[in-house]
């Protein structure tokens, strides 16, 4: 696999360029969407499915040559670069990471696995954080880089220990990578609450209710809440932003 030197490419192109990972469904997809929207090129990553190549056709029906697509596993050593690779082939520049893309499902203490735990860690993790190394070799000055982390990493649930040990080291590496980046790049997180339910949270009706009643807000937040954070976090706005980590909670972690 050819990766391109570790060199700031000269850009092709006055259109900003971001890459998003987990862009076929859900929060990702609604962050592409606002993104592309707002005049962002796109290179979409995903696992599996066929969701972002229909993503990627809507797009660049609106706006053609804006998307491009790229499919891996976040647990693969090679991809980060292979990824960030990937943008300057097709645009020239890379402006913007949005690590989006996360494993998401209960882990009990007394039944988790070796290959459970490497599975959370490899997509809230270990895929972000060399993410933002490959892709901090090829963006310039004024880029940025947004972790999707998780409300739920600084106030645990029962029965996720890893994945709320990933995503609290996510936390951590986030606020890291702002010393370090800074202030050529700029780091900050985004931390949902209970958003729009997944296959991973395992609850019946009435739990749901229940869960949502525990929201100030009495509801839960959409894709959109946080595609609107992202856009901002991206934009000459949030310019002296740097190390935040934004709830997008409804106001669930006071609860």
């Amino acid at each position: 696999m050819k990766v391109l030197a570790t060199s700031i490419p000269e850009r092709r192109d006055s259109a900003r360029v971001a890459l998003i990972t987990g862009a076929g469904r859900r929060i990702g997809l609604a962050i592409a969407r606002e993104l592309h929207a707002a005049g962002w090129n796109l290179l979409l990553h995903y696992r599996s499915g066929d969701e972002a190549l229909g993503l990627q056709a809507e797009l660049n029906a609106a706006r053609a040559g804006s998307t491009q697509s790229f499919q891996g596993d976040l647990g693969d050593a090679a991809l980060p670069a292979a990824l960030a690779a990937a943008a300057i082939t097709h645009f020239g520049r890379l402006d913007a990471l949005i690590n989006n893309a996360s494993s998401f499902y209960p882990t009990a203490l007394d039944t988790l696995s070796h290959s459970q735990f490497d599975d959370l860690i490899a997509s809230n993790l270990r895929g972000p954080l060399f993410l933002a190394q490959a892709c901090a070799r090829l963006m310039g000055e004024g880029s940025a880089i947004v972790n999707l982390l998780d409300i739920h990493a600084r106030k645990p649930m029962p029965g996720y220990v890893a994945y709320c040990a990933a995503k609290a080291a996510l936390w951590s590496v986030t606020e890291g990578l702002a010393v370090e980046l800074a202030p050529r790049i700029r780091v900050n997180g985004i931390a949902p609450g209970r958003m729009i339910w997944g296959g991973g949270d395992n609850l019946d009706e009435a739990q749901r209710s229940a869960e949502q009643a525990r929201i100030p807000m009495q509801r839960l937040g959409g894709g959109d809440e946080v595609a609107h954070a992202v856009r901002f976090l991206l934009s000459a706005d949030a310019a002296y932003l740097n190390g935040a980590i934004l709830p997008v909670d409804g106001g669930l972690r006071l609860a």
